[in-house]
């Protein structure tokens, strides 16, 4: 399958070298790293071995890769008034485009250039960051959901789960993509805000007994408001809480993207992983007070 990676970010970087490894061509839209990939490769580091990709298909702009099967959409979300224009030269009428980014709404936000039925959402849970250019850090995780975001597509999900795992991912295609990203948006709501507006990796917001019970709370609410959603089946909210906290501790010492893109000075995904899921929750009648809070404290320094 010809894939396009747009995005190329540590997420990005990460499967399409996993996927290029496993056989598959893929080309990377490359922006800062381009020199470094074109001059030395592609440098993975990660907990499930190391590994060196000397040849990458990258290109500065997408009218030089042409159309391919796959799109993945890496991008982060406050980018999205660049996503059409960036992928419309890769789209045919067969072409699957798969966006992993962060929240609710892009999806949507998609759909209004391109066909429903060729759109597929998916949800990363992935530990990695970028180090100097040509370089990701796999540092834990990895694990990739896909779902349909019309029952039209759910061919094309299995196919694309079916090539991730072929890649030596854990990936599986779901049947309710809504409530994946909800769950999701769990880890991602306390964590990403807490750790952007601290400075604090999760190890040490977890340290924190006061910290954790905030944390909690706040899953509470993000669970609650899924639950008011039209979802196949209810998050069982304590089990599904201790999972995630469980999962966390196991993260040593990781930075959430945000609170990377705050350090470095970038914009912060507010829209899709806090604007739009306390939209739905209003509209559902859920009381969100702690994720409002969290939201205005990380919108004063926007």
């Amino acid at each position: 399958m010809r894939t396009a990676i747009i995005g190329a970010g540590a997420l990005g970087l990460y499967y399409g070298a996993l996927l290029q490894r496993g056989g598959e061509e893929v080309h990377f839209l490359l922006r800062r790293d381009y020199d470094a990939i074109m001059s030395d490769g592609l440098r993975v580091f990660s907990i499930d071995g190391d590994f060196h990709l000397q040849r990458v298909n990258g290109h500065r702009e997408t009218d030089n890769i042409g159309t391919v099967d796959l799109v993945v959409v890496g991008l982060k979300t406050f980018d999205n008034n660049k996503v059409y224009s960036l992928i419309a030269p890769l789209i045919g009428p067969e072409t699957a485009v798969l966006t992993l980014q962060n929240g609710l709404g892009n999806e949507e936000y998609l759909a209004r250039s391109i066909p429903a039925e060729q759109i597929l959402g998916g949800v990363a849970f992935l530990c990695a960051n970028r180090g100097v250019p040509g370089i990701v850090h796999h540092l834990g995780q990895g694990r990739v959901r896909i779902g349909a975001f019309r029952p039209e597509a759910t061919d094309r999900c299995r196919d694309v789960a079916k090539l991730f795992s072929a890649a030596g991912l854990n990936c599986e295609s779901v049947d309710d993509l809504l409530k994946t990203r909800w769950e999701k948006l769990v880890w991602n709501i306390p964590f990403n805000g807490l750790c952007a507006l601290t400075g604090l990796d999760v190890t040490a917001l977890l340290s924190d007994p006061h910290i954790r019970d905030e944390i909690s709370a706040l899953m509470t609410e993000v669970a609650t408001a899924a639950n008011a959603q039209k979802i196949s089946s209810p998050i069982e909210t304590a089990r599904f809480i201790e999972q995630m906290l469980t999962v966390t501790e196991s993260m040593s010492h990781y930075r959430p993207s945000m609170m990377i893109d705050r350090m470095e000075g970038r914009p912060l995904e507010l829209e899709s992983i806090y604007v739009e899921p306390l939209r739905r929750a209003q509209a559902a009648g859920v009381a969100t007070p702690r994720i409002e809070l969290l939201h205005a404290l990380l919108a004063l320094g926007e």
